[in-house]
């Protein structure tokens, strides 16, 4: 049997690991096999990787070859993939952007955005009468992106390709943005 990771989802966060400063293998130690992405911040195109004792990969890979799953050429992927592993350590740095995004934007009027704990900042902009659509169209006229959750809450994501001045001109790009639609 499969069991659940601890986390509020089935694949262990090794953004959750370095935010716990813990050990990806002791967060998933409670669990029998576990899946995650290699793509997203820790900056390969591609690519996700599933563990489990030897019958549950075999398994697995049946069930995507019934599914047509097949690849060739998997090397392509693997390259990038095992450069993204050395990502890892860095993954500090995106929360450590996301902390300073996030006060950033609670120093905004009628923004609310809470400390993050690892990289997905969460903006709460109902006290400026900003829909979250709304703002989500207006920053990606400004160069910055970030997606709706619901109709005042957006969420922003700093990764491997966001460094300190990004999030210093992020924060300056969504401050005109929230004068422009506050106003």
């Amino acid at each position: 049997m499969t069991a659940a990771c601890p986390s509020t989802s089935t694949r262990p966060r090794v953004h959750a690991a370095v935010a716990l400063g813990v050990d990806a293998g002791e967060i998933v130690d409670p669990v029998d096999s576990v899946a995650f992405c290699l793509s997203k911040g820790l900056g390969a195109p591609v690519g996700s990787i599933l563990a489990g004792d030897e019958a549950f990969v075999e398994r697995a890979r049946r069930v995507r070859k019934l599914f047509g799953g097949g690849m060739r050429q998997a090397g392509m992927i693997a390259a990038p993939a095992l450069l993204a592993l050395e990502n890892v350590d860095r993954l500090a740095d995106d929360h450590a952007n996301a902390e300073r995004l996030a006060a950033g934007l609670d120093d905004l009027p009628g923004v609310r955005a809470p400390a993050p704990d690892t990289n997905i900042v969460v903006a709460h902009t109902e006290g400026a009468g900003i829909e979250a659509d709304d703002l989500v169209a207006a920053c990606d006229d400004a160069g910055v992106g970030c997606v709706a959750f619901d109709t005042y809450t957006t969420r922003f994501t700093t990764h491997l390709d966001v460094d300190e001045a990004d999030v210093t001109a992020a924060i300056d790009r969504i401050g005109d943005v929230v004068d422009d639609l506050s106003s």
